[in-house]
């Protein structure tokens, strides 16, 4: 598509666009009365109108049936989970019983560490990217203390080249062939968190099997965001959580999978809990855990009711949407507008204040664009904020901005970047230009 820089185009575009009537399912947060253009889904969705009255069912049904609530109602708690799975499923790609939803990312991400992060003698490290989530790296690092061994030693970070933002594929490769013999797990982020940059996951996948590691995501700005085929992919385990691009509120619940070769494999370990015990005998009160099939056997405590509620009615939105493929076509192109209006500020300017670091392939990127700020980057970020664009910070001068296609549009990337202009031409002083 050949973009123009002028609202009657972007106005064009949103008239064109077969999802814009989705973004009257979100609610806005306002400052002094007008609504915000919110680009900050890459850390918090927006709210959907329906959240609340899902989550009104269900305190109805805990004030009408209370304990009974369990197995009576039109969505009895023991089951509540099962309402979100197939849903969850079209999102990333997989069944339904490789799905579950359940506690929080970090959470899951230790108890699948427990069961897919074997260390044996000589074959004990893990791979990651370096920069990954500073809780990632924290758990990562407890996960290898925990086996007894030094996180200098059993840990190794793929990081770009000097000069370079983002990692290229053939060096993450290259750093899983290089280690193969002493390699356990690789576990990447799919979109790093920073960056924006979108890993070849397939690729990463067959390498690491092929070093004979077990590979797993940590899927928090990859899912909701980008189409996964988890399954198809061979990956052996994921987790992501739900309030970032899957708009299921602050602290949301997280989802897990777990590959379907996996469900037979006695030998794993797990940390198990009640609500993973099969679900037919559970209430027998027995000793000695035996597994519920599927990702549900991961499962810890009983159903988290009110977070579920909450994913659930954002799950909706997405159905609505058709999923993933319609979603990832518009937010291709609302980020391809994004990243040309970027240039078109620079352009305007004379020099290259802004530049962006998240890949220019549309195949290496999601909806998000990292963009570093060269003169007064706080001082702008704070300015856009009090014009009503609602972005991102990141230390020390990146400005993360996340166009996401079930509410955002293409107006509102083209007023995104003409207020960036306007403030930069206001803060920018001559003698700082180069």
């Amino acid at each position: 598509m050949i973009f123009e820089n002028n609202q009657a185009f972007a106005q064009s575009l949103d008239r064109q666009d077969p999802l814009h009537h989705l973004r009257d399912e979100f609610l806005f947060p306002k400052q002094q009365g007008v609504p915000f253009i919110y680009m900050c889904g890459n850390s918090l969705g927006l709210q959907p109108r329906a959240a609340r009255s899902y989550v009104d069912q269900q305190l109805n049904n805990w004030e009408n049936l209370a304990v009974e609530g369990w197995f009576e109602g039109t969505t009895p708690w023991m089951f509540y989970h099962k309402e979100l799975k197939g849903m969850m499923a079209h999102i990333v790609g997989a069944s339904a019983r490789e799905v579950c939803p359940m506690n929080t990312l970090t959470v899951n991400l230790h108890l699948l560490m427990v069961s897919f992060y074997r260390p044996a003698a000589n074959k004990y490290k893990i791979i990651m990217e370096a920069g990954a989530f500073p809780s990632d790296q924290y758990a990562m690092e407890s996960q290898v203390r925990f086996h007894g061994y030094d996180p200098k030693d059993a840990i190794i970070e793929v990081a770009p080249r000097i000069g370079e933002y983002t990692l290229r594929t053939e060096d993450i490769l290259a750093a899983i062939a290089d280690n193969g013999e002493q390699l356990a797990l690789v576990l990447f982020g799919g979109i790093n968190y920073f960056t924006g940059q979108w890993f070849d996951m397939p690729a990463i996948t067959q390498a690491g099997h092929a070093a004979g590691a077990v590979v797993g995501f940590d899927l928090a700005h990859a899912a909701g965001n980008v189409p996964l085929q988890l399954h198809d992919w061979n990956i052996d385990f994921a987790c992501w959580c739900s309030y970032k691009y899957q708009n299921a509120g602050p602290g949301g619940i997280s989802g897990i999978f777990v590959h379907e070769k996996h469900f037979a494999d006695t030998s794993l370990d797990r940390f198990a809990g009640w609500w993973g015990y099969q679900e037919q005998q559970r209430f027998k009160m027995e000793k000695g855990f035996t597994a519920e099939a599927g990702a549900d056997g991961w499962q810890i405590s009983c159903t988290q009711v009110i977070p579920m509620a909450l994913y659930h009615a954002s799950l909706k939105t997405f159905e609505k949407a058709g999923f993933m493929a319609p979603l990832r076509e518009k937010s291709k192109q609302l980020t391809a507008y994004l990243y040309y209006l970027v240039g078109e500020v620079n352009k305007a300017l004379g020099f290259e204040q802004y530049k962006i670091i998240t890949p220019a392939a549309a195949t290496e990127r999601g909806a998000q664009l990292s963009i570093i700020a060269t003169y007064n980057a706080k001082e702008i970020f704070h300015a856009l904020v009090a014009n009503n664009i609602l972005g991102d910070w990141r230390e020390p001068n990146v400005i993360r901005l996340s166009p996401v296609p079930l509410y955002n549009s293409f107006e509102d990337v083209f007023l995104t970047a003409e207020r960036m202009l306007n403030i930069s031409k206001e803060l920018i002083t001559p003698t700082q230009q180069p």
